[in-house]
């Protein structure tokens, strides 16, 4: 078997037509949707890009491990210390180790290590190739590498290979010539003029007020599309339009690759799986464009797997799954030494193989996430519900608690945190135990302590280089009594009655 798997950075589910998206953005992932299998409630564990693949490609949690920021000591795995043997067991257990010992040449086409200095995603890999620039890149660019890895050694059995393409990430820079497949299309009709009337009347990196970060300043040099305010709903279009473009276009080049494969005359042996690090918010919490949460926006991650032989065509899987659990299902599949292999490797992923053999998956009954890079929350999902309980809010209008009926508002608008304050109480206090249970074995104890003690997530800590001229804006731009409240109490989150959420 040969195993293909892209990685798309920001991805969001609900903007690929196979998950239901009104625009054409995906036409290639809809057919291998269409022949095998999409996973509806598949989830990255830890949050952003840093944690989410020191997750997948190790097998564990963030809390785990202890990575969980984006820098400072989470954002590093702590040596093992006196018991570490010839190899250390994070490196022994790796995702491409594990498929190394099940017979696979495995490699990776991705700048994400050296972006990151996340040199643990390259753990056991046979071969990693660096495009070079940093996640810069367009999917030409990395369709270049992989078409010359795939030509080389594609028609070879038994190899993993690891795509990485970077397209919906900020800034928007889908090359010009590829023109705006959507500009005559509309938006998503939640997002209206009162909407963002209110989110211009709050604060955040990535707000309405500043879209690029903590101003509102487009480099013209790295954005193709975008603006940065939300003023106006042709503002918002604007931007939307810019992350349904990057879709597009790597979207394109999935289609390339699998157009090579089927011209090497191996597309039927051949396993691919499409999922992402993590999900992007597009102006759901007042965040455009980035992925700053422990919400259903930037954890919730497509899934969509065409294994031949095993998966249903047309299937989907109803079931609550981490990224952790494909990753180790991808094992599970990958020879029939897999299942053992993984059984030794001390995973918090487990495989939901049998479900999709047989179509559906029943999955996790209630998921816990966190983020840990641009706030510090953490989360339980489950049934139609998610509960965010936020310690740092990174400089963002967020109260301790924020409940979400998914269903009847499906984009966080209403926190119903009031109106059941005992699934409050019940599903906290599961938070708590959760996360404590997972930091006994961590090297660092509770990473979250570790990261508050460091003034918070490393892109919104108080005092940090971004703090006095953040607060000197709002000032400028009419929302000083937010300046003044930041002063007083730093990230706090703030109590219910004056946050927008």
């Amino acid at each position: 078997m040969r195993i293909l798997y892209i990685d798309i950075d920001s991805l969001r589910p609900d903007h690929l037509g196979c998950y239901g998206y009104h625009r054409n953005t995906s036409p290639n992932i809809d057919v291998l949707a269409a022949q095998g299998a999409r996973m509806q409630s598949l989830y990255a564990s830890d949050t952003p890009c840093l944690p989410s693949r020191t997750g997948f490609f190790g097998g564990r949690f963030g809390t785990r491990t202890g990575v969980v920021n984006h820098g400072g000591v989470c954002a590093d795995l702590q040596p093992q210390g006196r018991d570490r043997d010839f190899r250390s067991r994070a490196a022994d257990n790796s995702l491409a180790s594990l498929l190394t010992r099940c017979g696979y040449w495995t490699a990776s086409v991705s700048p994400f290590p050296r972006r990151h200095s996340a040199y643990q995603m390259t753990y056991g890999f046979n071969e990693t190739i660096d495009t070079g620039r940093g996640g810069m890149e367009n999917a030409d660019e990395i369709y270049r590498e992989a078409e010359r890895w795939l030509k080389g050694r594609g028609k070879e059995d038994n190899w993993f290979l690891h795509v990485n393409m970077w397209d919906p990430h900020t800034p928007y820079d889908t090359p010009v010539e590829f023109g705006n497949p959507f500009a005559e299309e509309p938006i998503d009709p939640w997002i209206t003029e009162e909407v963002i009337a209110r989110q211009r009347a709050s604060y955040g990196p990535h707000s309405a007020h500043e879209v690029p970060h903590y101003d509102n300043k487009i480099d013209p040099k790295r954005w193709t599309i975008g603006r940065g305010e939300i003023q106006s709903l042709e503002d918002a279009k604007v931007h939307l339009d810019g992350y349904d473009c990057g879709v597009r276009y790597a979207d394109m080049y999935v289609g390339k690759i699998i157009a090579l494969l089927d011209e090497l005359g191996v597309l039927e042996e051949t396993a691919i799986v499409v999922a992402a690090d993590h999900g992007e918010n597009l102006g759901e919490l007042n965040i455009w464009g980035d992925h700053q949460t422990a919400d259903e926006f930037t954890n919730h991650i497509p899934g969509v797997i065409r294994w031949p032989g095993v998966t249903q065509p047309g299937s989907a899987l109803s079931g609550f799954r981490y990224h952790l659990d494909l990753a180790a299902t991808i094992v599970d599949l990958c020879s029939p030494k897999g299942r053992d292999v993984l059984a030794q490797a001390g995973w918090d992923g487990s495989s939901f193989a049998p479900g999709l053999q047989c179509g559906d998956d029943t999955g996790r009954g209630r998921l816990f996430l966190s983020q840990g890079a641009w706030s510090c929350q953490r989360t339980a999902r489950w049934n139609k519900w998610i509960l965010i309980h936020t310690i740092d809010t990174g400089t963002k209008d967020f109260s301790e608690w924020m409940l979400f009926d998914l269903e009847a508002d499906p984009h966080q608008t209403r926190n119903l945190v009031s109106e059941y304050p005992e699934v409050v109480e019940t599903v906290g206090k599961e938070i708590t135990e959760a996360f404590a249970e997972m930091s006994v074995d961590c090297p660092v104890g509770d990473p979250f302590e570790v990261v508050i003690s460091e003034g918070g997530p490393l892109h919104a800590r108080v005092g940090g280089y971004d703090w006095e001229p953040y607060l000197k804006r709002l000032t400028e731009t009419g929302r000083g009594h937010h300046a003044d409240w930041l002063r007083e109490h730093g990230n706090a989150p703030r109590p219910s009655e004056l946050a927008a959420y």
